[in-house]
């Protein structure tokens, strides 16, 4: 299965009400360095993905797209009872999913 897929894949996985890593997906897809790759894909993705649960390693909504804006993304994630902060964090260690 390519990387893409890998990638699709397990962003599908992540559980309602948890996040995951750009860094995560791309070690469990098999190129741990491949986090702003796993970022591409899931902008230009077509499929109807949770991307809104990944976020960057410190625990950061850091997504930079005019179409999906960090206050989605952080309404999004509220929805599914994630406590986001007004400077858009999130506790890795309170709501993180690492593929297990």
């Amino acid at each position: 299965m390519s990387f893409k897929l890998q990638v699709i894949s397990l962003t599908k996985k992540i559980p309602y009400g948890k996040v995951t890593t750009y860094g995560t997906l791309a070690t469990l897809a098999g190129m741990p360095r491949a986090a702003r790759i796993v970022g591409g894909i899931l902008h230009n993705n077509e499929e109807d993905l949770p991307w809104f649960r990944v976020i960057n390693r410190h625990g950061f909504i850091s997504i930079k797209c005019f179409d999906h804006s960090k206050a989605l993304q952080k309404t999004l994630l509220e929805q599914e009872g994630v406590e986001v902060s007004s400077d858009f964090m999130v506790d890795l260690k309170k709501y993180g999913w690492f593929g297990n």
